[in-house]
C-alpha cells in the first residue's frame, strides 16, 4: 500500500538511470509468490504511472461515464500504445470499466454507448453504479467489501472481480 513516502519518490526517480524500470525491477524479486499483483495508479502520466505501465502486464481502465473522462480515455490508449512500442511489449489493455454510471442520465448513458461502441470487448459488462455507499467507506477505512457488503456497489465490484478473472 502507498503511503505519504510516495510522493517524494517521483522527484527522487528524476535523475536515475533506467528510471521507467524500477518498480518492475523491485516486482520481480516478489512476483512468483502472488497469481495477481494489482497496481494502483493516480489520473495522471507522471514517472510513478509509467513505472507501474512498464512493470504491469494488463491494464485496467477505469472509466467515470463523464464526457471529459471517455476524452482522456483516448489519450491514456495512444499513451499505452507508446509504452508497449517503446519500453514494454507485453503490455495489453486488459478492460475498460465504466464507473460511476448514473442511468438516469443521458450523458451517463451516451459515454457508456460510446464507449461500448468504439473499444466493444474491452468494456467489462460489469458496469460499477453511482452509490454512496462506495463514496462512504474510504472515510471509514474500510473496503466496500466490509462497509456495506450488499450494497450496489460492493455487488458490482465482486462481479467486475469474476469478470476479471474469468479474462484471465
Amino acid at each position: 500500500p502507498a503511503t505519504a513516502d510516495l510522493a517524494g519518490s517521483e522527484v527522487e526517480l528524476v535523475n536515475l538511470s533506467d528510471r521507467e524500470y524500477r518498480l518492475k525491477q523491485s516486482l520481480a524479486t516478489i512476483s512468483s509468490y502472488y497469481d495477481y499483483i494489482i497496481i494502483d495508479c493516480p489520473p495522471s502520466l507522471g514517472l510513478l504511472t509509467i513505472n507501474s505501465l512498464v512493470a504491469a502486464t494488463k491494464v485496467l481502465i477505469p472509466v467515470q461515464c463523464e464526457y471529459f473522462a471517455l476524452e482522456g480515455l483516448g489519450g491514456l490508449v495512444q499513451t499505452i500504445s507508446r509504452i508497449k512500442q517503446h519500453l514494454n511489449p507485453s503490455l495489453e489493455i486488459g478492460g475498460i470499466v465504466l464507473t460511476m454510471f448514473d442511468g438516469r442520465t443521458g450523458l451517463n448513458r451516451q459515454v457508456m454507448s460510446n464507449t461500448k461502441t468504439h473499444f466493444k470487448e474491452l468494456v467489462f459488462d460489469t458496469i460499477v453504479p453511482r452509490n454512496v455507499r462506495l463514496s462512504e467507506a474510504p472515510s471509514h477505512g474500510l473496503p466496500i467489501s466490509l462497509y456495506s457488503a450488499h450494497s450496489k456497489g460492493a455487488t458490482a465490484y465482486r462481479n467486475l472481480a469474476l469478470e476479471v478473472i474469468a479474462r484471465g
